[in-house]
């Protein structure tokens, strides 16, 4: 049996870039690729928290450092400069992997600073 499950997430990070004649995908700082382990084209889903909008495209790789989220293509019409986003890649995994199974998550601070790593999503309560 497998399950599909989230594999690496940037939470609410700022959209650097929305260029709407640029071959489809979403630029996203090397840095974060390599930290979160998501891989140049893998498929990413992406929440705007600014406009409720949900879209599939794919992650390249952006300058390390840079601290860019660029938002290409047609999903330009999706989301501005400026809006917060939540960035997930999932991945399907055995039931041997999920044995020892953690997501990497990266939690944005205002300004694309990362404010810090997690493993894990706290319970929620009512």
């Amino acid at each position: 049996m497998h399950a599909i499950m989230l594999k690496a997430k940037l939470h609410r990070a700022e959209v650097t870039h929305a260029v709407l004649d640029y071959e489809g995908s979403c630029a996203i700082d090397g840095d974060w690729l390599d930290l979160s382990g998501i891989r140049e084209y893998e498929q990413i889903q992406i929440y705007n928290v600014d406009n409720g909008e949900r879209f599939t495209t794919y992650a390249i790789r952006a300058e390390n450092g840079s601290r860019m989220i660029s938002v290409n293509g047609a999903a330009a019409h999706k989301a501005k400069v400026g809006d917060r986003v939540i960035i997930c890649a999932y991945a399907h995994y055995s039931e041997a992997e999920l044995a020892n199974f953690k997501p990497r998550m990266l939690y944005m601070a205002p300004g694309n600073e990362l404010s810090h790593t997690s493993n894990a999503i706290p319970v929620q309560v009512a």
